[in-house]
């Protein structure tokens, strides 16, 4: 027996473990949000994020960074709940809006707050589905489309990420901040954190996405993976989490029964894609070959693009 085999035994497939599939719609998570957007509000406020900071300011201040947001830009925030963000991003970044809520409850509240900021000429909501952003917006050549922490609650995954594709412009970014499955360190782990993954799935229509499958479809389909990160928010300003416990005390939602036998779930990431420039007149740009590749492999000329 192996030196190895001694100190940690036998080598143990944890893929034994079967993985929960979320089975919702997206109308289940409309209406989810329908019941449940005025308690919400009453724990979350207008920015329904978890992975937050205690002055949710500073979160937002950190997305704008992260994004890049300028002047003049036009973004789509996809899954928008009432618009808080979007509000933010149109007043301190100085962006155009358009911002897409499943729940028809949210996109009314969205409409008055829209009202009240005075961002009517900059933020502009619409009660429909992120996974056909171009249906639902009508139009395209974004320069940022973004999911703050919404893009788990696609039961397709794949298709979301297509529906930024489609709607963003040539060199544009696709931002998602959310919470990923998270690899067990022990065996013992596996079976633990699929049953937290379950209940948080049931309870909230999520979707929780496993990290490889998402980087898998976006060099796929050819986006450029710019970054990949965890969330680096100063410690002392990072809210812990509790938010989540205080919603769940609230409505009974996914209550943690007991924390002796307890194993965390997830890991909150951000994920940075850009759309391929297709310009071989940027031949000294950093992704010239990977836009070089895309034009090849579709059979494009640039003159076609």
């Amino acid at each position: 027996m192996s030196i190895f085999k001694k100190l940690f035994g036998e080598e143990k497939n944890t893929d034994q473990v079967v993985r929960h599939k979320a089975e919702h719609s997206t109308q289940d998570v409309g209406e989810f949000y329908n019941q449940y957007n005025d308690k919400f509000l009453q724990v979350y406020g207008d920015v329904i994020q978890a992975f937050r900071t205690h002055d949710v300011g500073k979160l937002l201040d950190y997305q704008i960074e992260a994004m890049g947001l300028k002047e003049g830009m036009k973004v789509v925030d996809a899954g928008c709940g009432v618009c808080g963000p979007a509000i933010y991003f149109a007043k301190h970044a100085g962006v155009e809006v358009h911002a897409v809520t499943i729940s028809k409850e949210q996109y009314e509240q969205a409409q008055k707050r829209i009202a009240e900021a005075g961002v009517e000429n900059k933020v502009f909501v619409y009660h429909g589905d992120y996974h056909d952003l171009k249906g639902v917006i009508g139009t395209e050549g974004f320069d940022v489309v973004y999911f703050l922490e919404s893009f788990g609650h696609s039961p397709y995954h794949d298709k979301a990420i297509n529906s930024a594709w489609k709607v963003l412009k040539n060199g544009g970014l696709l931002y998602i901040k959310d919470l990923f499955r998270r690899e067990p360190l022990l065996e013992e782990h596996s079976a633990k954190i699929e049953r937290e993954i379950k209940k948080i799935n049931e309870a909230y229509r999520y979707n929780i996405a496993d990290l490889y499958d998402v980087l898998h479809h976006l060099r796929k389909q050819g986006w450029i993976l710019s970054k990949f990160k965890t969330i680096d928010l100063p410690l002392g300003e990072f809210e812990n989490l509790t938010i989540s416990n205080e919603f769940q005390e609230l409505t009974g939602i996914a209550q943690i029964e007991s924390w002796d036998d307890y194993v965390f779930p997830v890991d909150f990431f951000e994920v940075f894609c850009i759309k391929p420039e297709f310009d071989l007149s940027n031949g000294l740009d950093k992704y010239f070959l990977q836009n070089l590749m895309y034009m090849k492999v579709h059979g494009k000329k640039e003159e076609e693009l």
